[in-house]
């Protein structure tokens, strides 16, 4: 199996397909780039495609410390140089799409465009960084573990069979390590990152509710570009694979 050598720790990607503009995908908290399976397959077909596992994800590495959302695009950037990506578009989900900003922002010389796939918060109200910040108490205290399969369990896959394979996947990762990401995510803004990045950004939300940061987050980026699923949650790369490959497939084509 393929791994990256990054610093003295094992990268596990998959790579494949050849022409057009590259699409690395970045899995969000918990999850392996088995979570975008079947954007990486769809696009293969004209692309060339990356997937990763994170740092302490599948059959990648892990370490006791390095779970900061900084620290976790460094790893991204470190990939990319030792596998010779240049300029591809950052398709990332939940945490990958933070991950996708922090790089946009702070890395600038790295993204041909960035893709957010029902992102992570990137402009924090102060109640979502106080739940971020209790919720990783509870994930790093004796109930941890139960705290986290309930937390994943609310992710509401429309599918039976598809909601049972997201609790699995996101509860085979160690629950330290999973502790740490969220640790990570209550202490990150990315407000300033997101107004800083110059490539073109597409977003896509699985609802439209009362919180949603849309507008707030298009008043920072103005040409940020909106799409919205129908008939799926968070995991909607993977219930509605048809709905968000042609939102990403529209905007490699328009856009970039």
């Amino acid at each position: 199996m393929p791994h990256a050598d990054v610093a003295g720790l094992k990268l596990y990607y998959e790579r494949a397909g050849s022409g057009g503009r590259e699409l690395l995908f970045i899995p969000g908290w918990c999850c392996d780039h088995t979570a975008f399976r079947p954007q990486f397959d769809h696009f293969a077909r004209s692309h060339t495609v990356t997937t990763i596992d994170l740092r302490g994800v599948g059959e990648s590495d892990g370490l006791e410390a390095g779970y900061s959302i900084p620290e976790l695009a460094g790893d991204v950037v470190a990939l990319c140089a030792e596998l010779g990506i240049e300029k591809p578009v950052l398709v990332g989900h939940s945490l990958g799409g933070m991950i996708a900003v922090e790089l946009g922002g702070r890395h600038p010389e790295l993204p041909g465009g960035l893709v957010l796939v029902d992102p992570g918060p990137i402009d924090p109200l102060p109640a979502t960084v106080e739940f971020f910040t209790g919720f990783a108490e509870q994930l790093e205290g004796p109930d941890g573990e139960a705290i986290r399969r309930a937390y994943v369990h609310r992710m509401e896959a429309r599918d039976e069979e598809t909601a049972r394979w997201i609790v699995d996947l996101m509860c085979a990762v160690e629950q330290p390590i999973a502790a740490a990401v969220i640790r990570g995510v209550s202490e990150w803004n990315g407000r300033d990152l997101l107004a800083r990045c110059e490539v073109p950004a597409l977003l896509i939300r699985a609802e439209l509710g009362p919180d949603t940061d849309v507008l707030r987050l298009r008043e920072i980026k103005p040409d940020l570009e909106v799409g919205i699923t129908v008939g799926a949650g968070h995991f909607h790369q993977i219930e509605v694979p048809e709905q968000v490959n042609a939102m990403i497939e529209r905007f490699l084509a328009l856009s970039l």
